[in-house]
């Protein structure tokens, strides 16, 4: 069967020369094959996986390409949102970890995990995030979730010791939660680009 890979996910290559797309120098200076990259949003005639590369600087990403059989490793966002693993974090004294902490000792109607830079740090160690760092989200919602328990879940995000964003990741694209609950419209991320509609769990035309 063949791997499955998400938006989000973060995979660790092989060799650094499965890495192939226009790159610019700092990716040569800073990133290694230790360090992994994040799938984005794209699509590839061959097949090849789209993914972004983070240097050390918040501005320097970069977008590239590889091979599904060039990746040797992959960890999903949602598997950094246990508690017992979130507890266990070189950071878990951190505000954007401790909220993390929070969400997960309660009970959900839905999958969910952590991206952003608190998921870079969980999942390699590395200290790319500070106390004020903001704690990106996403909820697996491939069938339609209900308003109530999206309004439970932001309220309590809101109470968190730091800023929480949120989106729902359908099975067409991704929205931010708090655009949904606010204007009942979105703007879709999808892998042809943003679509705005107010039907985010229909396929768009």
């Amino acid at each position: 069967m063949q791997q499955a890979f998400h938006p989000h996910d973060l995979v660790w290559l092989t060799h650094e020369s499965d890495l192939t797309g226009a790159l610019p120098d700092w990716v040569a200076a800073q990133w290694r094959q230790t360090l992994p990259l994040v799938i984005r949003r794209d699509r590839d005639a061959a097949g090849r996986l789209p993914v972004g590369i983070r240097g050390l600087k918040r501005e320097q990403r970069a977008a590239a390409w590889v091979a599904i059989s060039a990746v040797r490793r992959q960890v999903t966002p949602e598997s950094l949102s246990e508690a017992g693993f979130l507890l266990r974090s070189p950071f878990v004294s951190l505000p954007p970890v401790q909220a993390a902490i929070q969400l997960a000792q309660q009970r959900w109607p839905w999958v969910w995990g952590i991206t952003g830079s608190v998921g870079y740090a969980l999942a390699t160690d590395m200290p790319v995030i500070h106390g004020a760092s903001d704690l990106d989200l996403l909820i697996r919602g491939p069938e339609p979730v209900s308003h109530e328990a999206l309004m439970r879940w932001q309220q309590f995000s809101q109470q968190l010791p730091c800023r929480v964003d949120t989106q729902i990741e359908t099975s067409h694209g991704a929205f931010a939660l708090t655009e949904w609950l606010r204007d009942g419209r979105v703007m879709l991320k999808t892998n042809d680009g943003p679509r705005l509609t107010a039907t985010p769990w229909q396929e768009i035309a």
